[in-house]
């Protein structure tokens, strides 16, 4: 006889978070204090209805449910206030394309960013990162969020581009990047279009940062539609077919619109992780001391990284995930019901905004106790538990996690062990960590650290608690590669 106990089914609790506005509805709460926000809506149930201003929306705030919206993206396909704005952007890329153009841009593009090939691009993330402080100086100021905004620029522009864009048009590129990505938030969350049609100064600067980051990438498309083709992106979305018997080639709005979702999604987050980590590493000294530890034993003198460095890099990849935990950049994403559906036992209509945070899910204590901790030695090999990795989603789920999420855990990885290898950096005197300013993404946006030079000291010997197993983390110590998706300002 079977004497096992069957698994209980959950039951799910739903309900309304107050504090409701005319017009603008919870738009003001999200905007002016968005963590907390966020961190308060568990307490009405697993999944919250709030109002974008007039509109009714629905925040998941289980990992389980979550998973569910993401394993099932023919029901809760892209859409919504967040994806509504970046379309307008980024045109129908991989991030904003529905379900049914999906599956053709992704084969198009995957290639690319094989995890094979983000091994290989150690190299390139490791000559851009060791040129990028070559000429801080010792004891001087560093603008560090601008820095590894120019890095990440200069790596992704790159990997898409070769060298069609030079040190002028990169710099124009990354500033425009920021003023867009400043613009879209509030678009987002207070999605009433008359706002932004008057002349204020924001609304200026967002649509000149807008003309001119399309007129860089169309300036680019026309120029390497001349000249003998280059084995990078562009070079692969010029020769690509349309389709089976359809159009010869990809148009040039096409190209136009991966180029600009790449760009934006390949250079925004990864400097604002690598900025946090560089924060959150002044802040834990014990944590900087055993990354240092590491370092100098892989990376002995200060040398670049190599792609067999890859797998001893252990602990940095630490800090990395739990940089991804404490201060994800991907921060808060929108779905809508194709259909009218079911979820947490609550009937959703057609057509329901549904959102989900991964800063939500990775703070909650039941997932990660004393989760506002700052503790690389979460994700040592063995130690997460099936549920922190299910939690963990700094990329999303689902058949539209992010395709780039190995290349940018290896681009952030070697940056910060080559940044790391050779310089400290520290806050300024009487630097108080503050809440991030929200927009499209969540991280440090106007970071300024002391340089100061590091000697490598002798080798540290790993604790009897936390051993170190010598063996490849390419395949992700954490978040869990099988599940993880959602980069930067969208999944795809």
């Amino acid at each position: 006889m079977n004497d096992a106990v069957p698994e209980q089914k959950r039951t799910w609790t739903a309900g309304t978070a107050p504090g409701i506005f005319p017009l603008l509805g919870h738009g003001i709460a999200l905007y002016r204090h968005p963590l907390a926000f966020l961190n308060s809506l568990p307490a009405h149930g697993d999944l919250v209805e709030i109002r974008l201003g007039p509109r009714r929306a629905w925040m998941v705030c289980h990992p389980e449910l979550a998973h569910e919206v993401l394993m099932d993206p023919h029901t809760f396909d892209k859409g919504g206030p967040l994806y509504d704005r970046l379309g307008k952007l980024m045109g129908d890329g991989l991030v904003t394309c529905r379900q049914s153009a999906h599956r053709d841009k992704r084969r198009l593009l995957q290639p690319a960013f094989r995890p094979s090939h983000a091994a290989a691009y150690t190299e390139l993330v490791a000559e851009e990162a060791e040129s990028v402080c070559e000429g801080w100086q010792a004891r001087r100021a560093v603008p560090v969020t601008e820095a590894m905004t120019a890095l990440t620029t200069r790596v992704i522009s790159r990997v898409l581009l070769s060298d069609s864009l030079d040190d002028t048009a990169a710099a124009q590129v990354r500033d425009c990047l920021a003023d867009v990505v400043r613009g879209l938030f509030v678009r987002t969350v207070v999605p009433v279009d008359a706002l932004f049609l008057l002349p204020t100064p924001a609304n200026r600067r967002y649509r000149r940062a807008l003309a001119r980051l399309h007129a860089v990438i169309d300036a680019v498309i026309a120029e390497r539609r001349r000249v003998v083709p280059r084995d990078d992106v562009l070079g692969t979305l010029l020769a690509a077919p349309h389709g089976h018997g359809a159009q010869p080639a990809r148009t040039d709005q096409e190209i136009h619109d991966h180029l600009i979702t790449l760009l934006l999604t390949g250079a925004e987050t990864s400097a604002l992780s690598l900025a946090a980590a560089f924060s959150l590493l002044a802040r834990h000294p014990e944590a900087e001391r055993r990354l240092h530890a590491e370092l100098d034993t892989v990376l002995p003198g200060g040398r670049r990284p190599r792609p067999d460095d890859l797998p001893h890099l252990v602990r940095t990849r630490c800090v990395v995930s739990e940089t991804l935990r404490h201060s994800s950049p991907g921060w808060l994403f929108t779905r809508v019901a194709t259909r009218e559906t079911e979820l947490a036992g609550r009937r959703l209509p057609a057509g329901a905004t549904v959102l989900y945070s991964p800063y939500l899910l990775h703070h909650d204590p039941s997932s990660f106790p004393d989760p506002e901790r700052f503790d690389p030695d979460r994700w040592l090999p063995g130690r997460p538990t099936a549920g922190q990795r299910r939690a963990m989603m700094p990329f999303s789920a689902g058949n539209r996690k992010c395709l780039g999420d190995e290349f940018a855990m290896v681009e952030i990885t070697v940056a910060l062990a080559t940044i790391a290898g050779r310089v400290r950096l520290r806050h300024l005197p009487g630097y108080t960590a503050r809440a991030p300013r929200p927009a499209i993404t969540l991280g440090p946006r106007s970071l300024v650290m002391i340089r100061e030079t590091r000697s490598p000291g002798p080798p540290e010997a790993p604790s009897s608690h936390a051993p170190l197993p010598r063996r490849s983390v390419c395949t992700r110590q954490a978040p869990d590669s099988r599940s993880a998706g959602d980069h930067s300002v969208g999944n795809t």
